[in-house]
Parts: structure tokens; sequence; C-alpha cells
């Protein structure tokens, strides 16, 4: 099973321990995992913004990038959707296999390695973050609106961490306002989820918010660091990666 690392730009340019961790946790379980050079953004910011076609040829650079391995993994849900759920209709005409390879590392870890067996170490209290497009568009966890029985694939993988003891706020898969396009184009909303969002967190007493999104936390990050409030940020995979 090869797997290319796909480490979208804003985590490669802003969190660039969350692809060194994904990385290492990769490779910590034994799997032949690549990080092919060249690979730029998959297209979802100017998709988002009504440019489509600008998005193509990053989708076809994506394509000859990674068409030929087995898995294509990334710490990223919004950017993993985006592939997975918009290149075959970008690229209609032209081959696309990689879209159904795509999966976020959450995904893969927990339904394609099915991980049961103990991590790291990471003796905190932590509050979990459902990014918008980890629930309802990849099925990390059950939405609220949905009348199924509850489920959390990030949950489950961090119940494998020694000493990470897993906590979620009130409404746990609302949306936290960042949104892409939508944090700029509406900065009050987006500012007020997001003041909401964090409070709803440190009300659980968690030292840390984890998710699968640096966008989401970055938003949050940046939200408490201007309010004062006393909490910290980290991607799951880093709490999965840590004291490996």
């Amino acid at each position: 099973m090869k797997i290319g690392l796909f480490i979208p730009c804003y985590v490669d340019a802003l969190y660039p321990e969350v692809g060194v961790a994904t990385y290492k946790l990769l490779k910590h379980l034994g799997l032949d995992v690549d990080y092919p050079e060249g690979q730029t953004c998959c297209g979802q910011p100017m998709a988002n913004a009504g440019f489509e076609k600008m998005a193509v040829p990053l989708a076809e650079k994506f394509e000859e990038k990674f068409k030929g391995f087995d898995y294509v993994v990334a710490p990223s849900v919004s950017c993993t959707a985006f592939v997975r759920i918009n290149y075959e209709r970008l690229m209609a005409g032209h081959e696309c296999v990689t879209a159904k390879k795509c999966m976020d590392v959450v995904e893969f870890l927990h339904d394609v390695v099915k991980v049961d067996h103990a991590l790291g170490t990471f003796p905190h209290k932590v509050s979990l973050h459902n990014s918008c497009h980890g629930v309802r568009e990849l099925g990390l966890s059950s939405p609220s609106e949905e009348h199924v029985k509850k489920f959390n694939k990030i949950r489950d993988l961090l119940q494998l961490v020694d000493g990470c003891e897993v906590v979620e706020p009130e409404r746990p898969d609302e949306c936290c306002g960042f949104g892409g396009m939508f944090s700029v184009e509406e900065t009050a909303i987006c500012a007020k989820m997001g003041q909401d969002k964090v409070q709803r967190h440190m009300q659980t007493g968690a030292e840390y918010v984890t998710g699968p999104d640096c966008s989401c936390l970055m938003h949050m990050a940046g939200v408490a660091k201007k309010e004062g409030m006393n909490i910290k940020f980290k991607h799951v995979v880093e709490i999965l990666a840590a004291g490996l």
C-alpha cells in the first residue's frame, strides 16, 4: 500500500509541525509513505471564491502528482473534501483517479489502517472540535441534525493516546464561523460565532481544543488570543503522534 502525503498550502506555510507529525505517525505505523515534491494548492480557495476555472490546472497537477499512489492522505478535512467531491466534475472529460483515493488522516487511520493499539502520550484534557467538512462531507462523526447512532472517529483515535481525556462542548458540531471565504465576507458574524464556540470549549474545563482542520483551529486560536481566553489549540494528529 503506497501512500502519497498531501500537505495543504496553509498547513505547509503556517503549521508545518502538523505535516511533520502526520508523516511521523504514518511511518511509526509501518506504512509506505512518500511526500511528492512540487505539490501545490488543491484549488479550494479559488473555487470557493467563485473562480472554478482557476482551480482546474491545480486539480490536473494534483492528479499528475498523486495518481500513482493507492491512497492520498492529508491532515485537512476541508482540502480532502474539496478533492473528493469536486475533482471529477472539475476535470470532466479527463481521467481523474485521485478523487476517490483522497482521505483525511483521521478517516484513513480509522477506516483503512484500523488502528486499535496504543499510540503516544498526551496527559491533558482536550475538547474535541468537529469541523463542518469532517462531519457533513467526510463522515468523521455523526451530525446532530440526523437521527443516527452517535459516533466519532476522532474520539476513537484519541482514546488510544495515554493520558488524554476527551470532552466535547455543548452543540458539538456547530460551526466555529471560519468557513473560508465566509470569514472574509462576513467578518462580524464570523467573529461572533468564533467567540461563542471558544466559550463553549472553555466551559468543558479543557486545556486544549483539538480537531482535524488547522483552519478552524487557527480561527479559534485568533479569537482566543484577541479575547484573552486561556486555552490552547493543537491539531489531532499532533496529539496522536505525541511521545512517539
